[in-house]
């Protein structure tokens, strides 16, 4: 019975000593020392508790801790604004191939960019990559848009493009990127690849994987922006991530300015046709005089 009550007594003052440290640890003699020490005490291993069995405090909501998107931004007529406020995805798919189709068999500038303001930093974007085993720097600063192919069943746009990448001084000798950029909802634009390859040694072909999330759009001039991941795999393997715009040549309106109606356009029409008329009228007055036909300039 001794013995027994002897283990008891000694179990629980390491227990107390074990715990009572850590609450000494992590609260300040004031903290102790205010109200009392032993309700404080309580409190403590109950908040302990739950953490030890793995259960959250009652408290915290997950909703509470959730990242939320930010909604993409597109321009036009010189405005800009939140897509989701007037906007539908039908528009932003239907502006998109627009664009691109406007700027096929062109090339398009790359650029690191901030998000904030959308301006660039600098005209490239840099990968710290390693060519065998040598650490270096690879950069991307253009890309050709060879193809722009619609595809009718799905609400998808498929594009062929070739990067322009570099590294040590060098350029890389890479394949077309056969690319995919497709509206899934209104803040869900995504802009990806299936990998292509570049040849950076001379032992083989490294594979690389581009990824690029859409948040800026502006019609007016021509720019996307997001942000991308790009990595690279095999003899030369790294790869980088960041905000970045895509600088198009043209914009994403019709490109024929003969559909556009001409301000006072109808108002010269009338006028030509007065002066038709007064010209018959004063004809038929002295076609004594003069013969009743005339010709009238046509402009082109």
């Amino acid at each position: 019975m001794l013995r027994k009550t002897f283990c008891l007594l000694f179990v629980g003052v390491s227990l107390f000593s074990v715990c009572g440290c850590e609450y000494a640890r992590t609260h300040t003699a004031k903290e102790v020392l205010a109200g009392d020490p032993w309700n404080q005490a309580d409190k403590w291993f109950a908040e302990k508790r739950d953490v030890w069995q793995g259960n959250k405090p009652s408290e915290v909501k997950p909703e509470e801790n959730r990242s939320k998107r930010s909604p993409v931004v597109v321009c036009r007529s010189q405005q800009c604004a939140p897509a989701n406020l007037s906007m539908t995805s039908e528009y932003i798919y239907n502006s998109l191939l627009q664009l691109f189709d406007n700027n096929n068999y062109s090339t398009a500038l790359i650029c690191q960019a901030s998000d904030s303001v959308h301006t660039c930093l600098n005209n490239y974007i840099t990968l710290p990559v390693k060519v065998g085993a040598v650490p270096t720097h690879a950069y991307i600063d253009s890309v050709k848009i060879t193809d722009v192919i619609l595809n009718k069943k799905q609400d998808n746009i498929n594009l062929i493009l070739n990067y322009n990448l570099t590294y040590g001084g060098q350029v890389a000798s890479c394949t077309p990127s056969k690319s995919i950029l497709f509206v899934r909802d209104i803040d869900h634009i995504l802009l990806e690849d299936s990998q292509y390859t570049c040849k950076m040694t001379t032992i083989g072909t490294s594979s690389v994987k581009t990824v690029f999330i859409v948040d800026y759009i502006d019609l007016d001039y021509g720019y996307i922006g997001g942000y991308y991941s790009i990595g690279i795999s095999g003899p030369a393997y790294g790869g980088g991530s960041g905000y970045m715009l895509l600088r198009l040549g043209k914009n994403a309106y019709p490109l024929s300015p003969a559909l556009k109606a001409v301000s006072g356009a109808s108002d010269i029409n009338a006028e030509k046709v007065v002066g038709i008329s007064n010209s018959i009228n004063s004809s038929a007055k002295t076609k004594n005089k003069e013969p009743a036909v005339q010709v009238f300039p046509l402009n082109k």
